[in-house]
């Protein structure tokens, strides 16, 4: 790069420490408790991902929970339908997002309403018509609209409503949002006054989401790749990389060499590079949803660790098992555990155990094992809450 001229180097172990104290897993319980927590977490960590499997509880809960000890799922719905502190809407996939990021997100919405992508092809001006109509008279679920001509299923997971589709088009072009969950039954309701605006707030301009990504990046990562800023979304590589290359220039980025990564580029700020006495031995049951995992070749950069997620894979090829958690304790990756939760019987059921890292050596298992059992205690109480 341009005016690149020192390097600071990183161990693998000091990068990683400096990733979990972005994330707040080196703390018992960083964002205090109730609703507020879920908003403080979710400003924090920029979005949380939402999924719908839920063999054991769904991601978006388990990330809060890793993070909130007192969490509950009542405290998100706070958030989203009477706080209004957050959002839904698509990062890299469909997430949680802090509602004072709103305006960073409508250069998308408007994409969406410019250039209809192949999935909305279908929605008729007339599909679109009818659900705005409906709303119009107040918040529904598309279980609220029994007179569609039902059609074809494209596929397993699309509905026979012509409706739903129009529902999901006019939330992603920022007509609609979603306005509260029951499970995954989503309540969509008209934007502005789900809000109680007059109009939607001024959009970010270029240069201003940029700016955006990199410091969302930040924040929750201490140490950024073009590749960990921009997670799927390769038109914004050179966005960023400009507002890159400025804060270098300024001082206010520092660009990294990381152990074993040989040309890959890395930056962070001067004053994130202090990894301190090491990462409290906290254990955590990760979702491999969760931010610390969810981009696999990061993970396994900077851990050493190939987390595996083989819901889709033939049980016959399965590694670690159909719903394997990473299971992490302090600053290493040591197990990989497959739960399900039996909820008739109300008990968390261990389908498979694997140790990994650190915990493939037996010598540290006699240390480790009970520690992860008081935390899955914990865990399945958390499962067989509220």
């Amino acid at each position: 790069m341009s005016g690149q001229k020192k390097l600071h180097p990183l161990s693998r172990r000091e990068a990683r420490r400096i990733w979990l104290r972005a994330q707040r897993l080196d703390a018992a319980a960083p964002f205090g408790v109730g609703a507020e927590a879920v908003a403080e977490a979710i400003g924090h960590l920029g979005y949380v991902q939402i999924d719908t499997i839920n063999v054991i509880e769904r991601c978006h809960h388990h990330i809060l929970w890793t993070r909130i000890p007192d969490y509950r799922r009542v405290h998100l719905r706070q958030a989203q339908s009477v706080d209004k502190s957050v959002f839904e809407y698509w990062t890299h996939a469909l997430s949680y997002i802090p509602s004072r990021d709103l305006r960073f997100f409508i250069p998308l919405m408007r994409l969406h309403r410019r250039e209809r992508e192949r999935w909305f092809e279908s929605v008729t001006p007339a599909d679109l018509r009818k659900v705005m109509r409906l709303i119009r008279q107040g918040p529904l679920t598309i279980r609220d609209i029994d007179d569609d001509v039902l059609v074809e299923k494209e596929h397993l997971w699309a509905s026979r409503k012509p409706s739903k589709r129009a529902l999901q088009f006019a939330f992603y072009i920022g007509a609609l949002t979603i306005s509260e969950r029951n499970g995954m039954l989503k309540t969509y309701e008209l934007m502005e006054r789900h809000f109680g605006w007059d109009s939607l707030p001024k959009a970010a301009s270029r240069v201003e989401v940029a700016a955006y990504l990199l410091d969302r990046a930040l924040r929750s990562q201490g140490v950024v790749s073009l590749d960990s800023i921009c997670h799927l979304d390769a038109p914004s590589k050179p966005g960023v990389r400009g507002v890159i290359e400025a804060r270098v220039r300024r001082g206010e980025l520092v660009s990294i060499t990381l152990e074993g990564a040989g040309k890959q580029e890395y930056w962070a700020r001067p004053e994130d590079l202090q990894t301190g006495d090491g990462t409290p031995e906290l254990v955590h049951i990760l979702s491999p949803f969760d931010p610390l995992v969810i981009q696999r070749k990061r993970t396994h950069q900077f851990f050493d660790y190939e987390h595996r997620f083989e819901a889709y894979v033939p049980k016959e090829k399965r590694k670690f098992g159909y719903f394997a958690l990473p299971v992490l304790v302090g600053d290493d990756f040591v197990a990989a555990i497959d739960l399900k939760t039996d909820r008739q019987d109300r008990k968390l059921l261990l389908q498979k155990w694997s140790w990994v890292g650190n915990g493939a050596k037996r010598t540290a298992r006699g240390e480790l094992k009970p520690k992860i059992e008081e935390a899955l205690g914990r865990f399945e109480r958390f499962q067989l809450g509220d």
